[in-house]
């Protein structure tokens, strides 16, 4: 760790366990309340745990009120309950245009551009991470403001099972080639090589994977943060939705993954079933804790790959302890939080000198640093327009039953996308 890195951490931590101490005085006893959707057994959820044991024990005659929310829950309530009375005084949320960039937008979030640079975050947290923190007036991320701190990273990659590879004879894939060549032998032998949920977030995620392995950094851009035109037919999009599709026909994932939910993906592949999971470094801490049967390991996805900061801390507009918020999130970012995270599975956005004794964890939070340092993390493909989540589950689970084909699926996203540029002077 630099110099310059380490003294950004000293100064987080001792941020964290300065301002906001003692709040039990003229006022009385002070509660932070405090909204989250991270399981109680995924990094995050253990990860936070320790930092609310930590505010407790910093901030004498302070309670943390914790509430744990569903991931849906919170995005499709947001706007409504962020600007009612009941309001928490930090909750982690979903990044991105369609989510924190409207909110700030609406002018639900506080502002955090002053507490950032007083407590250093900024330089704690790389300009990739910054990214999703960081919003224009139109709520545009990449620029501007401060309305967010992201607190872990995550990235998608290829989650493999070992023992399955190894009885045929298949190397991890590297390539695109090798992951279709290794798709076909599973095939052969009678087995579905792939892991899928259509119902949630993975299908569509699978669909954009594929179509990054046609583009670049200005194709993201376009698309993510509207810095030109974006032609939904263009030779990536096209690739990523007749690929799926084929993938589909030749029987790499089942016609009845259209209805499943990403846990229903993950526990399959947990179960042994499958021999092949394309998602997010989210699961590695499931992988580890749940896998009881079999080895597993994790290559990168060839190329460019959907991630970016995780999700982050944010502080509606009306919070009352906005201070003790802020303190929260300080401790969050502390090196001892940080790495407690890491050691749980997850992927930390404050790195710290030593590194993690499992070689598979290393590697996860290596195969980040290097995307990162690369270039090569390209967000999420719900993020341009409010609602297009449940755009992309739609248009792809057509994919999946053949209701629609590849030119029809990629049809129903020009839309929604028009209609939010339009909204925003664009």
């Amino acid at each position: 760790m630099s110099k310059r890195l380490l003294a950004a951490v000293v100064t987080v931590m001792l941020a964290a366990t300065g301002c906001g101490a003692g709040q039990d005085s003229a006022d009385g006893p002070k509660t932070l309340k405090l909204w989250h959707y991270e399981p109680p057994e995924s990094a995050m959820g253990v990860a936070w745990a320790e930092a609310i044991k930590q505010f407790e024990a910093s901030h004498p005659g302070v309670k943390v009120a914790f509430e744990e929310k569903g991931f849906e829950q919170i995005q499709k309530t947001a706007p409504m309950v962020l600007n009612s009375k009941d309001a928490p005084d930090i909750l982690e949320y979903n990044k991105g245009n369609a989510t924190a960039g409207l909110l700030s937008k609406q002018g639900l979030l506080t502002d955090l551009t002053d507490e950032v640079a007083k407590r250093g975050w900024d330089k704690v947290l790389g300009p990739s991470i910054q990214n999703t923190a960081r919003y224009d007036e139109s709520g545009v991320m990449g620029s501007g403001k401060w309305f967010g701190v992201p607190n872990y990273a995550e990235y998608v990659k290829v989650f493999y099972n070992k023992d399955m590879f190894a009885q045929r004879g298949i190397e991890p894939p590297a390539t695109i080639e090798q992951l279709t060549a290794a798709m076909d032998k599973f095939v052969a032998a009678g087995v579905t090589p792939l892991a899928v949920a259509g119902a949630e977030y993975p299908a569509h995620q699978l669909m954009y994977q594929l179509a990054l392995t046609k583009a670049d950094r200005g194709w993201v851009d376009r698309y993510q943060r509207y810095t030109g035109k974006v032609d939904f037919h263009d030779a990536a999009w096209t690739y990523g939705a007749t690929t799926f599709a084929d993938w589909v026909a030749k029987g790499y994932l089942g016609k009845d993954t259209a209805g499943l939910k990403a846990e229903d993906m993950g526990t399959s592949f947990i179960q042994g079933k499958y021999p092949i999971m394309v998602s997010g470094s989210w699961w590695y801490g499931r992988l580890a804790s749940g896998v009881k049967n079999f080895q597993w390991g994790s290559v990168p996805w060839p190329g460019m790959t959907s991630g970016s900061a995780g999700n982050m801390w944010v502080v509606p507009k009306g919070a009352k302890n906005k201070d003790l918020a802020a303190d929260f999130i300080a401790i969050t970012l502390s090196q001892p939080i940080q790495d407690k995270l890491r050691d749980a599975g997850g992927v930390p956005v404050v790195t710290g000198a030593t590194p993690p004794a499992d070689p598979r964890l290393k590697d996860l939070v290596d195969n980040f640093t290097t995307l990162s340092n690369e270039d090569k993390l390209a967000f999420y493909p719900d993020w341009p327009a409010p609602g297009y989540y449940d755009v992309l589950v739609s248009a792809v689970q057509k994919l999946i039953t053949g209701t629609a084909t590849p030119s029809q699926a990629l049809d129903e996203l020009v839309k929604p996308y028009a209609e939010n540029l339009a909204n925003l002077g664009k």
